[in-house]
């Protein structure tokens, strides 16, 4: 993070679901372009840092801090306003609504039908298969295809900071290659990402950053190459 202006920082944050304490303190930065990724077993608290800074889970203790502005505590609605796109693990599309029109409200915050325009030619020339869809529906997709629309969605509101939780969760080899082939495309556009991924080898290697959680605590974190020949990551998330 050295050189690299923060953008965000999640500081010693606690969140509970009922009686049971999601995360324990969890801190974690990310500068401003970076790509940083977030690994470890289910039941970690990956989900739930996202669903912190995008308003979805109320922090019991600590601050989230973007663009030098502290936002735990307001509605999610005005966190997506100030710049953050998140993208739920389970897509969540508008199954009804075609492809232009869940783009289209992936918008609903920009009022000037040619920057619209613009987004969705930059969104469709990312992912190719959604122009050739556009008039489908989203429920009629297949799994793959739905993930983009779901990316394209949020990138539609151009977020200064990107949040994705499992985009290739129980999707085909070639597919999840396709989706991390786009994401390299952002990343390689400048846009700052924070990536929850159960596919660690794909995540590292499209990381700058890396943090590794085990219930609800971060254990190691470093620079993604590095976390990459750690022997414990290796072994517990790398198949060896």
């Amino acid at each position: 993070m050295s050189n690299i202006l923060p953008l965000l920082e999640f500081k010693d944050a606690r969140a509970c679901y009922g009686h049971i304490e999601a995360l324990k303190g969890v801190s974690i930065s990310i500068g401003a372009g970076e790509v940083v990724a977030m690994i470890g077993a289910n039941g970690a608290g990956k989900s739930t840092v996202l669903r912190c800074i995008s308003g979805l889970v109320k922090l019991h203790s600590g601050e989230i801090i973007f663009k030098n502005r502290r936002i735990d505590g307001l509605p999610p609605q005005k966190i997506a306003a100030l710049g953050i796109g998140h993208v739920p693990e389970g897509r969540h599309i508008f199954q009804k609504l075609t492809v232009d029109e869940n783009l289209d409200m992936g918008a609903y915050l920009e009022s000037d039908s040619r920057v619209v325009k613009q987004r969705k030619e930059m969104v469709c020339e990312l992912f190719p298969r959604l122009a050739e869809r556009k008039k489908q529906r989203g429920g009629t997709l297949s799994g793959g295809e739905q993930q983009m629309l779901a990316i394209g969605r949020a990138l539609m509101q151009d977020p200064a900071l990107l949040l994705l939780d499992e985009p290739t969760m129980g999707l085909a080899p070639v597919l999840v290659d396709s989706i991390f082939e786009s994401l390299r495309a952002l990343r390689k556009s400048g846009k700052t990402m924070l990536l929850v991924e159960q596919n660690a080898w794909q995540a590292l290697r499209l990381a700058d950053r890396a943090y590794v959680l085990q219930t609800g605590t971060i254990v190691l974190q470093g620079p993604a190459r590095e976390l990459a020949d750690n022997p414990m990551v290796k072994a517990s998330y790398l198949g060896g």
